[in-house]
C-alpha cells in the first residue's frame, strides 16, 4: 500500500476504523486497480502494525458497506461502483439529471413543517424577516439506492400545501406546477464536502467513510423571483456533481 500510515492511538477513533478509512481511500485512489483485490490480512496487519483481528474488523466493515466482498479461496475483492453523474446547471432536475443512468428514480417526502424563516432563509427567498415558510425534508433514490437527502424551504404565503402535492407526485417540479410554476431556474449553487452526521448516515445508508457533498441552492421562477431554497446532501461515493456552465 502506497505511503506510510501510522495508527493514531490518541485520536479516540478505533484502530480498525482508521484502517478501514485508509483502505477505502487507497481504493478510491486506484492503488489496487491492477489486481482488483486488497492485500491478504497478514500483509495488511504487518503494514499497519496491528494484529489480524483488527484488520479483519476493518475488512468486515468495508464488506458490510459494499466496498469489499470476500470470496472463498480467492481473497477479498473490491466492489467497484460507478458513480452517477448529476449535472448542476441553470435547469437542475433530479430525474432529468440522472437520465438513463438509473432505470427508476424517486423522491420521498420525509417531513413537512411550518416555521419562521431564519435570516438566511429570508434573504435567500427575498422574504420579510421572520416570514412563515414551509420546510420539506426529502430522500431521493436511484434504483432503490439512497442518493441524496434534502431540506427545502418555500414561502408559506405562496406555496401552502406543497408537501401534499410532492407526496402525490413524487416530484418537486410537478408539485410546483400545481402553483402555476411551469418552469424554474437555478440562481446559485454552493458546494462543499464534509463528514455526515449520525442521522444522515442512517438515511443515506453510508458506509465506513461517510463523506457527503453538500449543496446550498436557490431556484427562481420565470420572473426571477426566488421560490425555493434547498440544502442537499449527496452520498459522495455514489454520485459526482458536474457543474454545467452557460455555453459549456
Amino acid at each position: 500500500m502506497n505511503g506510510e500510515f501510522l495508527i493514531d492511538r490518541k485520536s479516540g477513533i478505533a484502530a480498525w476504523k482508521q484502517i478501514a478509512d485508509r483502505i477505502a481511500r487507497a481504493i478510491d485512489a486506484g492503488e489496487f486497480d491492477a489486481t482488483g483485490m486488497v492485500p491478504p490480512e497478514t500483509e495488511l496487519a504487518e503494514h499497519f502494525g496491528v494484529n489480524r483481528h483488527t484488520v479483519r474488523s476493518a475488512i468486515a466493515a468495508l464488506a458490510e458497506g459494499g466496498v469489499l466482498r470476500r470470496v472463498q479461496g480467492r481473497g477479498t475483492l473490491i466492489e467497484k461502483r460507478a458513480r452517477l453523474v448529476y449535472p448542476v446547471g441553470r435547469r437542475t432536475r433530479f430525474s432529468e439529471g440522472l437520465g438513463r443512468q438509473a432505470a427508476e428514480t424517486d423522491i420521498k417526502l420525509l417531513a413537512e413543517a411550518e416555521e419562521t424563516a431564519s435570516p438566511l432563509i429570508s434573504a435567500a427567498l427575498a422574504l420579510e424577516a421572520g416570514a412563515p415558510v414551509i420546510r420539506i425534508e426529502t430522500l431521493n433514490t436511484a434504483d432503490g439506492v439512497p442518493i441524496s437527502l434534502a431540506t427545502h424551504y418555500f414561502s408559506h404565503a405562496r406555496f401552502a400545501g406543497i408537501g401534499g402535492h410532492l407526496a402525490a407526485w413524487h416530484s418537486i417540479t410537478r408539485a410546483l406546477a400545481e402553483f402555476g410554476i411551469d418552469d424554474y431556474v437555478r440562481l446559485s449553487t454552493e458546494v462543499t464536502a464534509r463528514m455526515a452526521s449520525a442521522s444522515e448516515v442512517a438515511h443515506l445508508a453510508l458506509g465506513t467513510t461517510p463523506i457527503v457533498l453538500e449543496t446550498l441552492a436557490v431556484n427562481a421562477d420565470s420572473a426571477a423571483r426566488p421560490i425555493q431554497y434547498s440544502r442537499t446532501l449527496f452520498a459522495a461515493d455514489r454520485i459526482a456533481l458536474r457543474l454545467d456552465t452557460p455555453g459549456g
